[in-house]
């Protein structure tokens, strides 16, 4: 399934993105890969959400697919497109929360994602509530969106117990 999903989003960036001006969405994509880095480095040996391999690929490599072509090429697709003004940015903020929730929800359906610790579908769907406009605000306002990603990511892993003063190789299994 992740490999469909990594063709299909290639196909739909090459289709309805904005290649011409990816410069300009660059630094959006680049955040949006860092926010997935830093998950998996703060959340090492604690993941609240982990997707499961295809076939008999490594998490890794499976996160990594994500991380620098998924995600990326999900920014470039997101702000490409962004509406000018009134229903039409709400429409669209609730498109891409369907997209991902969506998708969560038939990977969760087919063993393609486990949850653990307390985390579960609907902090995946809350969670992409603030991811979305969050990217936006990363396009416009790069410095305040990076001050409000740390008070978010300060209050996930205190409301989801990481252990992230523990060293990661005495943390669980």
């Amino acid at each position: 399934m992740h490999f469909v999903i990594v063709f299909f989003v290639i196909g739909a960036t090459y289709r309805w993105g904005d290649w011409r001006n990816w410069k300009k969405y660059h630094p959006a994509m680049m955040y949006f890969a860092m926010g997935n880095l830093l998950y998996h480095y703060l959340c090492a040996r604690h993941l609240l959400w982990q997707l499961v391999p295809d076939f008999s690929l490594s998490h890794s490599i499976t996160e990594m697919m994500y991380t620098f072509i998924v995600f990326p090429a999900t920014a470039l697709l997101f702000l490409s497109n962004y509406p000018k003004g009134g229903m039409k940015v709400v429409f669209h903020y609730i498109q891409w929360v369907f997209i991902y929730g969506g998708t969560e929800y038939i990977f969760h359906m087919f063993g393609r994602i486990q949850y653990q610790y307390g985390w579960g579908f609907w902090w995946s769907l809350f969670f992409d509530c603030t991811m979305f406009p969050m990217l936006k605000l990363f396009s416009v306002k790069p410095l305040l969106a990076y001050l409000i990603s740390a008070v978010l990511t300060v209050s996930w892993v205190v409301l989801f117990k990481v252990p992230v003063n523990v060293p990661i190789e005495l943390r669980g299994p």
